[in-house]
């Protein structure tokens, strides 16, 4: 319930990034240029998986929905900031911001998930090459896609239908550049111990949760790799898991080091901000372009293609 003498504040004013005019500029420019190449990258990565048919494996199947997460992650948060660098009013109506709440949850929830598919995956196409066509199966697949987009909806619904009955009636200044549910927290007069308990549950159970298959999953590859006797076949078994690996690495550590600082606002937590849902989704594609040799030659297939058409 709202306290009587409080008006009901209708929107927020993010303050995340500098006030100084050239700082801005400068900002705008840099956070736009990343933008566009996450744009590109992403969609070429997806372009290059779906007309290749090298890579119409499992593997390249999931990694085709990690770029798409990874498109509309950033496109979930960017926008909005390259908005309030070039404007004057640095404002985001209330339903605004939990709109962006819910799809930075619904997202960042479901490439959790869609993590510890690939890990599993790899854990298959390793330790059971044999069996491996037979236990990731197109349908299975398909099944473990709609699985994590399934809980990752499912996550972000429960706390942002928590988020909806909140009365904001405090101060309405966000000190980051988009909006998170627990920077809401504070701007609440309403009792927001009940959402606190559910936002700290399904954030351990999904991200403790997805975390430990991925553990699992790659102790059990490590073993079995380390008992392969043939060197090349191993270096190769490696090399099929270290960009999988790496992405995972960047996403988990990433947002780890954006919710352990503690001091609201900081500069420390606003850089890890910005890494975590700017710079990741970046990352991703030229981690696979690079890392990977059949991605690298697919998309040379690919150009040669288009550029004879």
């Amino acid at each position: 319930m709202a306290l009587g003498n409080h008006s009901t504040i209708t929107e927020f004013i993010l303050l995340g990034l500098s006030a100084d005019p050239h700082v801005q500029a400068l900002s705008f420019v840099f956070f736009l240029a990343i933008y566009l190449l996450t744009l590109l990258g992403n969609l070429t990565m997806m372009l290059v998986i779906r007309t290749d048919s090298h890579l119409h494996t499992p593997m390249y199947f999931f990694l085709s929905h990690l770029s798409f997460l990874d498109f509309c992650f950033s496109s979930a948060t960017v926008p909005k900031m390259l908005e309030i660098l070039l404007s004057q009013k640095k404002t985001v109506s209330v339903e605004a911001c939990l709109a962006q709440v819910f799809f930075v949850f619904d997202l960042g929830g479901t490439e959790a998930c869609l993590l510890s598919v690939m890990a599993y995956d790899r854990y298959a196409a390793i330790c059971h090459p044999l069996l491996y066509g037979k236990k990731m199966s197109n349908q299975l697949c398909k099944g473990l896609v709609l699985g994590s987009w399934s809980l990752g909806f499912l996550d972000a619904f429960i706390n942002i239908l928590l988020a909806m009955d909140f009365d904001f009636c405090r101060d309405q200044f966000i000190p980051y550049y988009s909006c998170e549910l627990p920077s809401l927290f504070p701007l609440s007069c309403s009792d927001v111990s009940t959402s606190f308990t559910i936002l700290l549950c399904s954030s351990l159970l999904h991200g403790l949760g997805t975390c430990f298959l991925i553990i699992l999953s790659y102790t059990l590859i490590v073993s079995t790799i380390l008992n392969i006797r043939s060197s090349s076949y191993r270096s190769k078994a490696f090399s099929t898991c270290s960009s999988h690996l790496t992405a995972v690495l960047l996403f988990y550590c990433s947002a780890f080091l954006r919710h352990i600082v503690p001091t609201l606002g900081s500069p420390q937590e606003l850089i890890f901000s910005v890494q975590y849902s700017v710079i990741t989704p970046l990352m991703n594609p030229l981690i696979y372009s690079l890392k990977n040799n059949e991605v690298k030659a697919a998309m040379t297939r690919t150009f040669r293609k288009y550029l004879h058409c």
